[in-house]
């Protein structure tokens, strides 16, 4: 069929990663960044898409630089090219929505965005003591051209008091409320993640972009060694995350209409179909499930209805996978079958996780595997969550074009409608049910437990215990929906 002029196709990604054990043959992150966007150029197959470049995203890293698009914009050759960044709290996918939006409504043809990390030469560095420099962009650098921002909370301050410092903890909370949602018992429940994740490597090996390709066994993921320590029970290092990468992504977004123009082959294109999120913010403690979350659902639905498709016509999903209870949490929510692969990159313990932009790996990654798929209509959704499960969104592309043109809403309005927070009350004193709960380690030992639990009058507290019979116990049994009796901050097993 005719395509509208302004329709928004995905024409080209670009991969970099440098695995050197030498930081000082290694690039820094916006160089990496440069490199990805010229590999998105090439992928496309016109050199000409460069000097078109209309638009620079880049999502907050770890990284300094005080207007990275404008660091950019003037080594791709484009200085006039708008520089956008977005913080830490500001859903990955919303720069991709954004710039698919702006194309839609004929504001511009052509941006790329772009996020990439070098934290793996930061650590050789400091393991070889080889000194490395990253750019200082001067005191009189101007300001992104748009700069997205969030002062969202990442927890709240009873969370905080409780010592919920890091996200570990946090999302190990949430999946001991999965355990006992799913009726599993504590060491089957062990099994099952780490066999999730043993797959989920599988898939790492076979993604030519991953940072660890090789396949780990469930045993080495599962249990604590010295190079797999316990972080939060039941996460190990090899279920968490992994910042420790040099890599960095691309993705070239173009109007159909100026792809044409370009001669861009027309069977390399993608196309975003949809995208639906929520900016609705509840700390963990105040979630009334912490295993299930309205924002996913509402999203989830509304990204399917707005791309015209059905979660049976799902060829691949790419789950957020910061922590196993991410990604399950998610394919519970959005009801993916099991016919349908919940990651394409082999998830951010071993395809990498670059603090802020790993759902742009994720992107990428679907769009070579849509391409590369059989004939016939081909979608795949990829999801992105911000904080605890405080903000959610989910995205569709495809190998062909939604009749109805890229479609796009915003949920957060109605999403606060049917998730109200749970009041806190942090001096409560009495008898407790646990919600969730972890054993937080360090030094790969046991430390202390912290448990989210509701009192009879139907709030929340958060607790702590340093007993070390207790912590032990919360280990070896299931205490979600057990009693305790709080005492303010702390906790008691009871009679």
């Amino acid at each position: 069929m005719a395509l509208p002029p302004n329709t928004p196709v995905i024409v080209g990604v670009g991969f970099v990663q440098e695995p050197s054990d030498d930081p000082t043959q290694c690039a820094e992150p916006w160089q990496l960044m440069e490199r990805a966007v010229r590999g998105a150029v090439a992928d496309a197959g016109s050199s000409a898409l460069l000097a078109q470049i209309e638009s620079i995203s880049v999502p907050q890293g770890m990284w300094e630089y005080r207007n990275p698009g404008k660091l950019l914009a003037d080594a791709l050759g484009r200085p006039r090219a708008k520089s956008i960044l977005s913080d830490l709290g500001v859903l990955q996918l919303t720069l991709l929505s954004d710039l698919c939006r702006s194309i839609a409504a004929g504001e511009q043809h052509v941006g790329v965005l772009t996020g990439g990390e070098a934290k793996f030469r930061d650590l050789r560095a400091a393991i070889t003591g080889h000194a490395v420099s990253s750019t200082e962009q001067p005191a009189d650098t101007p300001p992104p051209d748009a700069h997205l921002t969030s002062s969202d909370p990442w927890a709240s301050d009873l969370e905080s008091r409780a010592g919920l410092a890091g996200p570990v903890e946090l999302f190990a909370i949430v999946e001991s409320a999965l355990r006992h949602a799913d009726g599993l018992d504590v060491e089957r429940h062990r099994d099952r993640i780490a066999e999730l994740y043993s797959r989920f490597s599988d898939v790492a090996a076979a993604n030519p972009h991953a940072w660890r390709r090789e396949s780990v066994s469930a045993a080495a993921i599962r249990d604590p060694s010295p190079r797999n320590a316990m972080l939060a029970f039941p996460y190990t290092k090899r279920h968490s995350s992994q910042w420790n990468v040099n890599q960095a992504v691309a993705i070239l977004v173009c109007s159909a209409e100026r792809a044409e123009r370009l001669g861009l082959r027309r069977d390399s294109w993608i196309f975003p179909t949809a995208a639906a999120q929520s900016k609705h913010v509840v700390p963990l403690a105040q979630q009334r499930r912490l295993h299930t979350h309205p924002g996913t659902v509402l999203c989830g639905e509304r990204v399917l209805a707005l791309g015209g498709a059905s979660t049976r016509d799902l060829a691949a999903a790419e789950l957020y996978s910061c922590f196993p209870a991410a990604i399950q949490s998610f394919a519970r929510d959005l009801a993916i079958p099991e016919s349908c692969p919940w990651t394409v990159t082999g998830a951010m313990a071993f395809a990498g996780g670059p603090y802020n932009s790993f759902s742009l790996e994720g992107v990428a990654r679907m769009v070579e595997v849509l391409r590369a798929g059989g004939p016939g209509r081909r979608v795949g959704l990829v999801s992105n969550l911000s904080g605890i499960f405080g903000k959610q969104a989910c995205a569709l592309f495809s190998n062909v074009p939604n009749p109805d043109g890229y479609r796009y809403e915003d949920l957060t309005a109605v999403v606060a409608e049917r998730d109200r927070p749970v009041a806190l009350d942090g001096d409560y004193v009495g008898p407790a049910t646990v919600v969730g709960y972890t054993v937080v380690h360090a030094g790969g030992v046991p430390s202390h437990a912290i448990a989210v639990c509701d009192t009879p009058g139907g709030e929340r507290t958060v607790v702590r215990s340093d007993d070390g019979a207790v912590v032990e116990r919360m280990m070896r049994e299931e205490f979600c929906g057990r009693g305790v009796q709080a005492s303010g901050a702390g906790f008691t097993l009871g009679a």
